[in-house]
């Protein structure tokens, strides 16, 4: 067991540490941009990132592939921004020239918003070139990359991105309530001239005045000592791990999750490899079974799948290999106790077959 004692009264996280580590994130993220905490799980963040910028007139394109994408449209929308969605099928990645027609639709797009990979269905977004379709409109560039952060390749610089929010939580295997929201020049700019509410939790600007513009010693309001420990540890794990190997150990987990699925002679969700996430894969809910009786059955074999969210909810479940889970052993144990439920339940299944392919994609490293 913990000692709980230690959880409860961590040491204090030295002010002049605060700054050095978001510098080791800048470093992972690909940015010389600035880099602010912010003190809640990403979902504020992200909020926040939308009400700092949105404006009456401002005219953004926000891609919709899972209810957090249309949350975003929501919060813009609900400051006075003009948002033209453009959506997926369900669970479904967004094309790029489905974007491109939006986009081309429009006399004028300010800015343009996405989220890179989606643990709720299991999907990729094509980002390069959403980036590239968003720069060569002159658009600020908004990614939600909670989930992509250190399971995918995500240089901000290099794809010009103005606001990133990225969580320590799923790929760099850190604490759920603290977030890191990268800010270019051109998006301060656009912060100070929406006149966005002040002071208040949901002004990335305030973070700016009170710790950027003050030395970036100790954050604002309470730190919370815990949490900016365990992402301290998580970053320094990452870095001894390398950057390249921990997204290639997952997407080694997504490969053999796929592979695995399609030798027990199922069709994942997701289709295309290069199309699907490297955090989670959305395994099938064939029709007849319920989700929520598969859920339980694997469950009770000692496996966490977990359902779909939003629209996909009752079509599919998914199969977790973020983090530690990125690995061999948690691989396997889902994709069997996720095949062994199906069969109990009557549905046809080859679980030795999805083992072993399992292990043959763990042999090929």
């Amino acid at each position: 067991m913990p000692d709980f004692n230690s959880l409860l009264n961590p040491p204090p996280f030295p002010a002049d540490r605060y700054a050095p580590l978001a510098d080791r994130l800048k470093a992972t993220l690909g940015t010389q941009n600035d880099l602010v905490f912010v003190q809640a799980e990403a979902i504020l963040a992200l909020e926040a990132a939308a009400t700092s910028l949105a404006r009456p007139g401002l005219r953004a394109v926000n891609v919709v592939t899972s209810p957090y994408g249309a949350f975003f449209g929501q919060w813009l929308a609900r400051r006075g921004a003009a948002v033209t969605e453009v959506r997926a099928e369900n669970g479904q990645p967004i094309t790029a020239e489905a974007v491109r027609a939006r986009l081309d639709s429009l006399d004028r797009v300010d800015l343009v918003a996405m989220v890179h990979a989606e643990t709720s269905s299991g999907i990729l977004n094509p980002l390069p070139d959403i980036a590239a379709l968003a720069k060569a409109r002159g658009a600020l560039l908004v990614v939600d990359a909670v989930a992509s952060f250190c399971g995918h390749e995500l240089d901000v610089d290099t794809l010009r991105i103005d606001v990133c929010v990225a969580g320590p939580q799923k790929a760099l295997g850190g604490p759920a309530a603290l977030a890191m929201v990268t800010v270019s020049a051109a998006a301060w700019a656009a912060m100070e001239a929406a006149n966005a509410p002040s002071p208040s939790n949901l002004s990335l600007l305030d973070l700016k005045r009170n710790w950027l513009d003050n030395g970036r010693t100790l954050v604002p309001g309470m730190p919370s000592a815990l949490e900016f420990w365990a992402l301290e540890a998580a970053v320094s794990a990452l870095e001894a791990e390398g950057l390249p190997a921990r997204i290639a150990r997952h997407e080694q987990a997504k490969r053999a999750s796929l592979a695995a699925l399609r030798a027990a002679g199922l069709t994942p969700r997701v289709e295309d490899t290069e199309k699907a996430s490297n955090l989670a894969t959305a395994a099938p809910v064939p029709p007849g079974i319920d989700a929520d009786r598969l859920i339980a059955r694997a469950a009770g074999l000692g496996a966490t799948l977990t359902s779909g969210f939003g629209e996909v909810r009752g079509k599919l479940v998914r199969l977790d290999h973020t983090g530690a889970h990125a690995a061999f052993v948690p691989v396997l144990a889902n994709v069997t106790a996720y095949a062994a439920a199906l069969a109990d339940l009557g549905h046809p299944v080859d679980g030795g077959a999805a083992a072993a392919a399992i292990v043959e994609a763990y042999a090929q490293d």
